[in-house]
C-alpha cells in the first residue's frame, strides 16, 4: 500500500491548504441553514474554508437557503438525479474549486459539524488519504436492533470484499486529500458510500476512521421506504460493485461450491456403480446433475475473466480521468 500524500492545489501553495464541505442535499430547506451553520470556518493546519452546496432538484427553498445562508458556492439540478450524481458532482465542483481537503457533510444535519477538525487531521498530517466519520450505533435511538446488525453485518462483508477495515460502511461524514478526489469515480446510481470503499482498496488508499455521534433525527430517509428495501438494494450495490472491483475473487468464491459439490456427485455416481451396486445400471441422473454444476462453475469463472479485463479497460480510463483532473 503506497503512503498517502497530501496533494496541494497550485493556486494554494502559497497561501496554505484549502477546504471545501460539500453538501449534497435534496429538499432540505428546513436544516440547510442550521447544517451552514454548524461547519467550522477556522480549523487547525487550514487557511480557508467554503461550503459547498449540491441542490439536487429540489422542490423547496434548498436553493435559496443554501445562498442566504453561506454557503460560498451553489449548483442546483433541474431535476433530481440522485445521491450518487450529486456526490459525484461536488467532488467536481470542489476540486475546481481549488480544495485541498473535501469533507462530505449531510444536509440534513445528522453529523455534527465539531467533528470536522478531527476528521481532516489524519488528511492535514499527511497520514491518511480518506477518513470516515463512524457513527456509535449503540447511541443512535432510532435504530433498531435489526438496523444495528445489519449495518455491523453489512460493514464486515463491505471491509471483507473491498479490502477497507471499517464499522460503518454506509457513513456519509467523509474527508478526502485532492488526490484521493482526483481518483473517484462513482458510477452506481443508489450511493456513493459503498463505491467509494472499494475504490479506496481498489487504488490502495490509506483510509481511517474517527468514532462519532450523531445529532437527533430530524426526518427518515429518502434513499429507501423500509428496511427490506435497502437490504435489497445494498446487495445489489454490493454485488455489482464486488464485480465491477473483484471480478475474479467473486467469480472464484461462486464457483468453488458448485465445483466442489459437482465433484461430491461424480464421486457418488462412481462409490454406487464400482462398489455398491456393480451390476446396476441406475444413479445416471448423478452425472448429469454434476455435468451442470460444472458446467456453471466453468461458465462462472469465464464470465469473471471477462469481466476482470472489463474492469482492467475501467481502471485505465479511470487512470486517464485522473490526470486530465490533475492537469486542469
Amino acid at each position: 500500500m503506497k503512503s498517502p500524500t497530501l496533494s496541494i492545489s497550485p493556486a494554494r501553495k502559497e497561501g496554505g491548504l484549502k477546504l471545501v464541505v460539500q453538501i449534497p442535499a435534496f429538499n432540505e430547506a428546513a436544516t440547510l441553514a442550521r447544517t451552514i451553520a454548524d461547519v467550522p470556518r477556522q480549523l487547525p493546519g487550514v487557511a480557508k474554508v467554503e461550503v459547498l452546496v449540491i441542490d439536487d432538484g429540489s422542490s423547496d427553498q434548498t436553493g435559496s437557503v443554501a445562498a442566504g445562508s453561506g454557503a460560498d458556492r451553489v449548483v442546483r439540478f433541474p431535476a433530481n438525479r440522485g445521491l450518487a450524481m450529486a456526490f459525484q458532482k461536488g467532488l467536481e465542483e470542489s476540486l475546481d474549486m481549488g480544495a485541498d481537503i473535501v469533507v462530505n457533510f449531510d444536509g440534513d444535519n445528522q453529523y455534527p459539524g465539531s467533528y470536522i477538525p478531527q476528521l481532516i487531521a489524519p488528511i492535514v498530517e499527511g497520514r491518511a488519504d480518506i477518513v470516515l466519520g463512524e457513527r456509535d450505533f449503540d447511541s443512535i435511538p432510532h435504530f433498531s436492533a435489526a438496523k444495528k446488525f445489519l449495518q455491523r453485518f453489512g460493514s464486515a462483508v463491505v471491509s471483507r470484499l473491498s479490502g477497507v477495515a471499517c464499522r460503518d460502511a454506509t457513513t456519509g461524514f467523509r474527508a478526502f486529500s485532492r488526490e484521493a478526489a482526483q481518483g473517484l469515480y462513482v458510477a452506481g446510481m443508489f450511493t456513493y458510500t459503498l463505491e467509494t470503499l472499494f475504490l479506496a482498496g481498489a487504488r490502495k488508499l490509506h483510509v481511517q476512521a474517527i468514532r462519532i455521534t450523531t445529532n437527533p433525527r430530524t426526518r427518515d430517509s429518502r434513499l429507501f421506504k423500509s428496511s427490506f428495501e435497502y437490504v435489497l438494494r445494498s446487495i445489489g450495490t454490493i454485488v455489482r460493485t464486488s464485480m465491477r472491483y473483484r471480478a475474479t475473487a467473486v467469480a472464484s468464491w461462486l464457483s468453488f461450491p458448485l465445483f466442489l459439490v459437482g465433484l461430491a456427485v461424480i464421486a457418488r455416481f462412481f462409490l454406487y456403480h464400482f462398489v455398491l451396486e456393480p451390476e446396476g445400471t441406475g444413479h445416471v441422473q448423478s452425472l448429469v446433475l454434476a455435468g451442470v454444476l460444472i458446467t456453471v462453475g466453468v461458465i462462472l469463472v469465464g464470465l469473471g475473466l471477462v469481466a476482470d479485463g472489463i474492469a482492467t479497460n475501467r481502471r485505465l480510463l479511470e487512470e486517464i480521468l485522473t490526470k486530465i483532473r490533475k492537469r486542469d
